[in-house]
């Protein structure tokens, strides 16, 4: 592995100078060579914290952080050949974009020469080339975080560590530089570590999830795995949209365990943990694994439900649908469908089996 965390722990003092935080707690983690792994959770779960603790801004109170092999924990940032992407930018306001992306060759001293060949071959990589003499007032947002982003790599780190950069930026262009992200991560190879709070970036960016809360990984995952299989609750609940449906085990099968939920009996895939016949547990069921269907054309293989709320979002119609007293939000995408189910209908509904997960309650 080419960055490793070992049982990194954080600790600040707490306000009035009374006790401890722990931000950090007990964090593992190993990044192999050219991976992009984002750390995703909610705000003050410790990512950005594990991030400048990485960058060396922070000293960890316990553990060890390596980079090749070599230990890095003491020392500064200037040293351990990373490069990093704030979410302010950071870009210098009187200087041009050339002099912003040159800042570091030109700390370095580096030869006039090289300067203009790295800066020339960088801005054509984040698709700037043209814009040397703009000052930073004179550039769009994804056009002042292309720079911030040039700026990092041209000092050809190891690590490439990024803090939010998109957040700022309104939802479009959000969306376009995710792809620019990734494209330049990839055509580079550069090890990435990148912290969000928002789902579709680390599910649309990374190689590997990193799932915090209250300093500690949850789970560590591809999107896949992490969407799919979710380890607990807390990650089910954050990636995507989840509803939680109590369930007794009846009986386990080859690959399967067979449950008593929602008033019928449901057979899904067999989670890793072992449960017993009669065991209470909880299923996630995600809202686009839900089939609905008209009242009128319905049978025994669909579960009986009333419509509460609709929402016509275009791409897609929203539902929620009360059954035995507890309510199932369910997204229908067929764009064949004219008309949506009114509230206060009766409905079928029919949970897609194999896509289901179980959980211990």
């Amino acid at each position: 592995m080419y960055l490793i965390l070992e049982e990194i722990v954080k600790t600040f003092g707490a306000r009035g100078g009374v006790g401890e935080v722990t931000a950090v707690n007990g964090v593992s983690l190993s990044i192999e060579r050219g991976q992009l792994v984002t750390l995703l959770g909610p705000s003050g779960c410790g990512k950005t914290t594990t991030l400048r603790l990485i960058a060396g801004f922070e000293f960890p109170t316990a553990g060890r952080i390596l980079l090749d092999g070599q230990v890095v924990n003491d020392l500064p940032p200037h040293r351990r050949d990373m490069s990093m992407v704030f979410q302010s930018y950071a870009i210098f306001p009187h200087l041009n974009v050339f002099e912003n992306v040159a800042y570091g060759l030109n700390v370095q001293k580096r030869p006039r020469d090289e300067i203009k060949r790295r800066v020339a071959r960088v801005l054509e990589l984040v698709e700037l080339t043209g814009l040397e003499k703009r000052a930073p007032n004179q550039l769009s947002g994804g056009q002042q975080q292309r720079v911030a982003l040039a700026r990092a790599l041209i000092m050809e780190p190891k690590v490439l560590l990024m803090d939010e950069p998109l957040s700022n930026l309104d939802a479009k262009l959000r969306e376009q530089m995710r792809g620019e992200i990734r494209r330049i991560q990839r055509r580079l190879g550069i090890t990435s570590v990148y912290v969000t709070h928002d789902q579709i970036e680390a599910m649309t960016l990374s190689d590997q999830i990193v799932v915090i809360n209250q300093g500690k990984i949850e789970q560590i995952g591809s999107p896949v795995e992490i969407y799919r299989r979710p380890q607990t609750r807390f990650v089910a609940d954050f990636i995507g949209r989840a509803n939680f449906v109590e369930a007794t085990v009846r009986e386990r099968r080859a690959g399967q365990v067979v449950l008593d939920a929602l008033g019928t009996t449901l057979t899904v895939p067999a989670p890793t943990v072992p449960f017993r016949p009669g065991e209470a547990v909880t299923l996630v069921v995600r809202p686009e694994m839900i089939e609905l269907v008209d009242n009128a054309i319905r049978n025994t293989q669909y579960i009986p439900g009333v419509v509460r709320r609709a929402a016509y979002l275009g791409n897609v119609i929203e539902y929620e649908v009360e059954v035995g007293g507890m309510r199932l939000s369910l997204i229908e995408r067929d764009p064949r469908r004219a008309d949506i189910h009114p509230e206060g209908q009766e409905v079928g509904l029919r949970l897609l089996e194999d896509c289901l997960y179980v959980l211990p309650q």
